[in-house]
């Protein structure tokens, strides 16, 4: 796994995934819903590499509910390849943040590209709450970097 340090040159975050039976269709090929579990993973590796951990953000009565998903197959991924999933931050607003990843292949073809918006709401009414100061201070660098792209 790929530790999260917004000084490294390639500016996202970088999660190995290797490709599973269960993630395939019937013709060896990732399935299209195995791509935004792939998508989520990266993401919660990446706050978890930041020092946030989703499952303690939810105790503490956060959640981050998935407002929008735009996502892009370009290339077929199949059976037991070595995929590199990346993520990094587009945009931040108040409660909401806005992701840009992308499901790599080992040959460097990019088999997905997805922008995905997710929004921090309150456990007990599921209505938009500010995301903490210390977790927006933790993605801000990360912004400013993607913004450079």
């Amino acid at each position: 796994m790929s530790r999260a340090d917004p000084a490294d040159p390639a500016r996202v975050f970088r999660l190995p995934v290797r490709v599973y039976y269960q993630d395939t269709d019937a013709g060896g090929v990732v399935y299209h819903g195995a791509y935004l579990a792939f998508l989520e993973r990266a993401r919660t590796e990446f706050l978890r590499s930041l020092g946030f951990d989703i499952g303690r953000l939810a105790a503490e009565g956060l959640l981050f509910v998935l407002h929008r998903v735009e996502l892009d197959f370009l290339r077929p991924a199949l059976l037991d390849d070595a995929l590199v999933v990346t993520a990094g931050v587009q945009a931040l607003g108040r409660s909401s943040t806005r992701f840009v990843q992308s499901v790599e292949r080992e040959d460097g073809g990019v088999a997905a590209r997805a922008v995905v918006s997710l929004v921090c709401v309150s456990a007990q009414r599921f209505r938009p709450v500010s995301i903490p100061a210390p977790l927006r201070a933790a993605l801000q660098p990360w912004m400013d970097r993607m913004a450079d792209q």
